[in-house]
């Protein structure tokens, strides 16, 4: 049977790891007889539906070649544009190089967040380039390693100036020339926390501004309209008022442009998707925050930091605000959790690719084709509404933008038509001369084509330097980019090396199938704002998922457009709240959630305009009902919602999960169950059919979206029917969201679209049969390594008969009491034997969470739990006093190949250090560095490229 397997055209024998043997030894292990046998055992009858699969409205499961085949009859019917839409998405070009070794290499994609910066030096380095680029570029002390999009990037800049600013005023001033996407999202995010926003036309000026206080400004630059101008006075009086200013600006025009900070900006922000990343229909993109050295420890979202190992050389870790919502909880100033991690170190190595000067050549190649064609239009008798620009071409044509439009339309170009009166042309690095012809024809003008004056001033000219340290000015030529490509990734520990444990982040396989549609034209090439008939293939596949999901979960809507899974988690808060608001119940306010809930959810639910009440835990890990119904009974008039994780955060399936849905729907409130844990669900049990009103569903944990080194992810949102009109909206594509929705969550209409193929080819291959075998199978998974590892450690939490769900929590407390290991020195020493550790200290403090996920083959199962046996035994040996707490192998952890040379001073050897097991194996993984000092790089914050002995490697 073993061998059938791999000539099988069922996609889930390959997504699923064990065969049946293995699956067998493990069943057997548990005492259960087969897959449905340890789903009556495991699974509350409560919550399940009989026939689950059967209800199931899925297609059968489809081979991947068939499945290749529907995506390339989807992309055909995509219309093929040439973009001139601009509006913040521009055409771009990926460098063969880093498109097939970065986006098309599972080194990069498979990895995670670098939350073990041991292991994680080459996206750390490439995350530090792209700090060290923005700073540069825009002017500023210190950058994050990346937000989500250009909107959310302003959104959070708000906050950020709301926070730092001495003024008390709730208002912001925002320029009208603002992009019209990123206004919707600051009218979302302003709203539940009574910011007051006041759109205000700053062409005239300082004497433009408001009467009275406001914390903050928002100047664009260049504007939406294209237009640049110098904003040194406005700043200036700005800070006069106490006011922080955020500008939202474009890396590749700061290249010719004074940087925001050179002209007194506290907060630059944008978008780094014209680096070299796709436009996807809208993300996902790569969003930047930078900041004055001031504001730098209120900078949301990672920070990469440089800090030293063990042995005293640099490094490079997270820093300051690493996972901050996870600590501070509803006191965190971002709920941000997933960033574009991935789409960062495109930007940065498109930067490392070019360089200072070919970036500055690109731009100047830009600006003057659009100086040439406002000249040939000027020429022609077309006005030009503004004088100063840097790639955009606003034109006033009375009465005539739809023909101008329709007109390049048909030459296949598409403009963006700004109401009657005025079009708007875009020029990009892809656009030739050709373009232009059509263009200056679409517009009725015959004038050729010349070389045109500059339409940058003087005064807003950039004199100083950017990218001047030697990352930017190494690798010219392709061999030595590819070569430094490859010294990144062989720097990490992905999933492409190693079974990668995290519990509650489900890193499971992403299928190559799956991810063969992400870079293809047609769905890479959609402006998420040209006419919706272009992505009529995408927008079919889209309500495609749509439909599958809200099969899976039982919901009767979804929306995709949150970019992550705290945007959906924002989302699905709103949409309680403007439900509460639709009856007249605007005083609900009060969201509850379990004290071992995610972070991220008490950081949502205060950005949500609610306030937090903790339920607590009782000793098995369950939701405390004594405590549950005392609070629901004290804020009964203003309950708004509670937050559940089902299966709880503890990896267990709670038998009172319908009567906790019960009990808040009995005093008015909502159920939101956090869709983190669905991989133990699928096909199993729904959301919405056992008490939930509204679920975001991490669609890079359960439904395969690579987690790219902490990013892209997808967090939709799916609600009951009651909730439905009160999902995101867009204001430049209605069908993304009902007329009555919340407003724009994420900039573009459909969030990060272009890696929805992803999980819609996941489905079309597994079926139902298939998703509910994975589920199943990592539930067995997860309960094989409880049982044989629980007489090594004890398991934490478990539920009805002793079994746990799709995760485990070994804690490790009683070993740190007794020896003094603690559960770093176990997560360390994982490292040497080959493996990511699994979750440290979260929930609990002190534990380590396991989640095998049903694509491990049980070799890879055993190897871990070996390993962890092995350690035990390590750990044994200090206990007896065998190695002193303060000098052993777990202490010693990571040992890098230095430690195979030179002196030797432990009292454990070199063969126990680095071939723990006394096995030499053919592939052994060496860390770069060994255990990094935190506290060091938080006291000493360096957050940009330095010359430092770690690039040198």
């Amino acid at each position: 049977m073993s061998d059938q397997r791999f000539v099988s055209p069922v996609f889930a024998d390959r997504h699923i790891g064990p065969d049946d043997d293995s699956l067998a030894t493990m069943l057997t292990t548990l005492a259960v007889p087969d897959l449905e046998a340890l789903a009556d055992a495991v699974v509350p009858s409560t919550i399940r539906e009989t026939g689950s699969v059967e209800v199931l409205d899925l297609p059968p499961a489809a081979s991947e070649v068939e499945t290749l085949a529907e995506l390339r009859a989807f992309a055909a019917k995509n219309r093929q544009m040439v973009q001139m839409i601009g509006l913040g998405y521009h055409e771009t070009v990926t460098p063969g190089v880093i498109k097939r070794n970065i986006l098309e290499n599972p080194a990069w994609y498979t990895a995670y967040t670098p939350y073990q910066p041991e292991i994680s030096q080459g996206r750390l380095e490439a995350l530090l380039n792209f700090q060290t680029a923005v700073a540069d570029l825009t002017g500023l002390d210190i950058a994050n390693a990346s937000m989500l999009d250009e909107a959310t990037a302003v959104a959070e800049g708000m906050t950020l100036a709301l926070r730092s600013s001495r003024s008390k005023s709730r208002r912001f001033v925002v320029d009208a020339d603002t992009l019209p996407q990123t206004l919707a999202v600051l009218k979302t995010r302003a709203q539940p926390i009574d910011i007051e926003l006041v759109i205000v036309d700053l062409a005239g000026g300082v004497d433009s501004l408001p009467v009275g206080d406001f914390f903050g400004i928002l100047l664009s630059y260049p504007g939406a309209s294209g237009a640049i101008a110098d904003h040194t006075d406005i700043i200036a009086a700005a800070h006069e008022r106490d006011a922080k200013v955020v500008v939202a600006t474009d890396l590749l025009a700061l290249t010719l442009l004074r940087a925001p900070g050179d002209i007194g900006a506290d907060i630059a922000v944008g978008s780094s998707q014209r680096f070299g990343v796709s436009l996807g229909f809208g993300g996902p993109h790569a969003g930047f925050m930078a900041v004055r050295l001031d504001l730098q420890r209120q900078l949301p979202g990672r920070l990469v930091g440089v800090s030293h190992d063990a042995d005293g050389n640099s490094a490079y870790r997270l820093t300051l605000q690493t996972r901050e919502q996870h600590i501070r909880r509803e006191k965190a100033t971002s709920n941000i959790c997933t960033a574009q991690v991935l789409l960062a170190v495109m930007a940065s190595m498109y930067a490392v690719y070019h360089g200072p000067d070919g970036l500055t050549a690109i731009a100047q190649q830009i600006n003057g084709k659009a100086a040439s064609l406002a000249t040939a239009l000027a020429a022609g008798g077309v006005t030009m509404a503004n004088e100063h620009f840097f790639d955009t071409v606003r034109a006033q044509v009375p009465g005539k933008s739809a023909d101008v439009v329709a007109a390049a339309r048909d030459a296949g170009i598409n403009l963006w038509a700004d109401g009657p009166d005025f079009v708007q042309v875009a020029i990009s690095e892809t656009t030739t001369d050709a373009h232009l012809a059509a263009v200056l024809s679409a517009f009725g003008v015959s004038e050729p084509i010349v070389a045109a004056l500059d339409v940058i001033p003087a005064e807003l000219a950039r004199t100083t330097d950017f990218l001047t340290h030697p990352v930017f000015h190494n690798h010219r030529s392709e061999t030595a980019m590819l070569r430094y490509i490859r010294k990144l990734s062989d720097l990490d520990l992905a999933l492409d090396r190693t079974m990668i444990p995290l519990g509650s982040c489900t890193m499971k396989l992403n299928a190559t199938t799956e991810m063969e549609a992400v870079t293809w034209p047609e769905f890479a090439g959609l402006h998420p704002f040209a006419p919706a008939d272009d992505a009529a293939g995408m927008l079919e596949l889209i309500a495609q998922l749509e439909h599958w999901l809200c099969e899976i979960t039982g919901y009767a809507a979804v929306s995709l457009q949150p970019n992550a899974g705290s945007q959906g988690e924002y989302a699905g808060l709103l949409a309680i709240r403007a439900y509460h608001a639709s009856r007249g119940e605007e005083h609900r306010n009060i969201c509850l959630i379990p004290a071992s809930a995610h972070g991220t959810n008490a950081a949502s639910a205060v950005m949500a305009g609610m306030t937090v009440v903790v339920v607590g835990t009782d000793e098995a890990g369950n939701i405390d009902l004594a405590d549950l119904h005392a609070k629901i009974d004290a804020n009964a008039r203003t309950l708004a919602a509670i937050m559940v994780t089902y299966p709880s955060t503890h990896g267990v399936y709670e038998e009172t999960i319908s009567d906790i849905a019960e009990s808040v729907h009995a005093a008015g409130g909502q159920v939101y169950v956090d869709g983190a844990n669905l991989n133990a669900l699928v096909g199993l049990a729904r959301p919405g059919v056992f008490g939930g009103d509204v679920s975001h569903l991490n669609l890079h944990k359960t439904f395969c979206i690579p987690h790219g080194g902490g990013g892209p992810g997808v967090g939709p949102v799916g609600v009951r029917a009651h909730l439905a009109p009160f999902l995101p909206n867009h204001p430049m594509q209605p069908a993304a969201g009902p007329v009555t929705g919340v407003g724009a969550v994420s900039a573009a209409p459909w969030g990060s679209a272009s890696i929805l193929p992803i999980s819609w080819a996941y489905i079309r291959m597994m079926g139902a049969d298939g998703l509910r075998r994975a589920t199943l199978t990592a539930v067995a998974a997860a309960n094989y390594i409880a049982v044989q590892l629980r007489d090594y450690f004890p398991i934490l939490y478990t539920g009805h008969g002793g079994f746990v769900a799709h995760e485990c929590i070994l804690d490790l407390r009683p070993m740190t009491a007794q020896t003094g290991v603690s559960v770093d020195d176990v997560a360390k020493r994982l490292v040497d034997y080959g493996f990511h550790a699994p979750t440290m200290s979260f929930p609990v403090a002190g534990t380590l969470m396991v989640e095998p996920t049903e694509s491990e083959d049980l070799v890879e199962i055993d190897r871990f739990i070996a390993a962890m046996i092995a350690i035990k035994g390590e750990v044994d040996k200090v206990a007896a006093g065998h190695w002193p707490v303060t000098d052993n192998p777990l202490r010693g952890a990571p040992h890098t190949a230095a430690a195979l040379a030179g002196e030797w001073d432990h009292p454990y050897t070199r063969a126990e250090a680095i071939f723990p097991q006394g096995v030499v194996p053919a592939h052994k993984y060496f860390p770069p560095v060994r255990r990094i000092d935190g506290a060091y790089g938080d006291r000493n914050l360096v957050c940009s490229c330095p010359p430092i002995q770690a690039y040198a490697q």
